[in-house]
């Protein structure tokens, strides 16, 4: 690993496990603009504006993938998001009258990722497919039912846990129907991780080695795939030991409150909508009268008369204070994933394979395809 490659200076943490997985998440902000001129470059090749132009669009995906493309649905008018673990087995149903479907996914190689192509493919001859892969060699980007935009190959993660690839595969369908907004965001969010890289994964760190029981991360749609993908995030480089849920601000009182603890970390995204942010705001009053829940706030110190970071515990800058919710995630989530990686650390795992036995892969396996 060398600074050049990562873009700044900000050394690992004193470990003899997890380097690559440190690097994958440490050198995002270097891959962000690649991949916004990857997807530039397919828009161009591929005819894109054309073609997706009042197109009825699926966007799928398994696991973090699956996330990725919940939150590129949601800023994508006329589409929505279907896991390839759902669209497999109900391929008519999820198609009808739809005209695009986009596949997402690191290897390109998952058995549901080919089996939907195949299948589609059989059913509706008439839908145009694309994919956004890390993979150059994998199975998706090599298909001739496929038409893909491959991303720079570093953000093919080599560690079992997707990091670079999940920011990087969220971004690039932004880049797809946000390609106006994206440019300044980009520039912004990289600056921002520059300046902040230091401050947040330390504050991650200490979060991490005080934490005593479970975590609950909230977040209001758009923003749901952040707390979707982090609490996979601590599954994942935990193999499990910190029981975890996601969940929106409004959701969290019709039941799952009961999971919440006097001790629990609850990390909170705060919302740039102001509507939204004072229902968010609400709850996290109604937290603190409950004496629920270790309370930390993604949210500036600065925020107004500082009303709003005077009802947490910690607060953790964000990187986009002002952007639209609905590009935020792929940046936000550099703090869940460093989270991620000093709890794995701490529960005296390698990041870099936090399930050695193998109870999950990098690329899934053991699923067989029936006809």
């Amino acid at each position: 690993m060398t600074t050049s490659d990562i873009g700044w200076g900000d050394e690992q943490p004193n470990e003899a496990v997890g380097t690559q997985t440190w690097l994958e998440i440490q050198r995002q902000p270097v891959l962000w603009p690649t991949t916004a001129e990857r997807v530039q470059e397919g828009i161009a090749r591929l005819q894109l504006q054309a073609r997706l132009r009042d197109a009825r669009v699926v966007i799928t995906g398994a696991g973090t993938s699956g996330y990725a493309a919940a939150a590129v649905a949601a800023a994508w008018p006329r589409s929505i998001a279907v896991p390839s673990t759902d669209l497999l087995l109900a391929t008519e149903r999820y198609t009808e009258e739809v005209t695009v479907l986009v596949s997402v996914s690191r290897s390109g190689n998952s058995p549901e990722s080919m089996a939907v192509v195949e299948r589609v493919h059989r059913l509706r001859p008439d839908i145009w497919h694309l994919a956004i892969t890390c993979n150059s060699k994998g199975a998706l980007a090599t298909s001739p039912l496929v038409n893909s935009i491959i991303l720079d190959p570093r953000t093919n993660d080599q560690s079992l846990v997707m990091t670079s690839s999940f920011s990087n595969l969220l971004l690039a369908g932004l880049c797809l129907t946000k390609s106006d907004l994206m440019e300044p965001v980009i520039a912004s969010a990289a600056a921002e991780a520059h300046v902040r890289f230091a401050l947040i994964n330390q504050r991650m760190s200490d979060l991490a080695n005080h934490v005593e029981d479970r975590v609950v991360l909230l977040s209001s749609a758009p923003l749901f795939g952040w707390a979707q993908e982090g609490a996979l995030k601590v599954l994942e480089m935990t193999a499990g030991c910190f029981p975890v849920m996601a969940e929106t601000y409004l959701g969290l009182r019709h039941g799952p409150m009961s999971f919440v603890r006097p001790n629990t970390a609850v990390i909170c995204l705060l919302s740039n909508d102001r509507t939204a942010r004072l229902y968010e705001e609400d709850l996290v009053r109604e937290l603190r009268t409950k004496k629920l829940g270790h309370l930390v706030g993604i949210c500036h110190d600065g925020d107004g008369d500082n009303t709003t970071s005077r009802l947490f515990d910690e607060v953790i800058p964000p990187l986009l204070p002002q952007a639209p919710d609905a590009v935020r995630t792929p940046f936000e989530i550099l703090c869940l994933q460093l989270f991620g990686y000093h709890l794995s650390l701490r529960a005296g795992l390698n990041p870099d394979n936090p399930s050695p036995s193998g109870v999950i892969n990098r690329v899934v396996q053991g699923v067989r395809i029936y006809s």
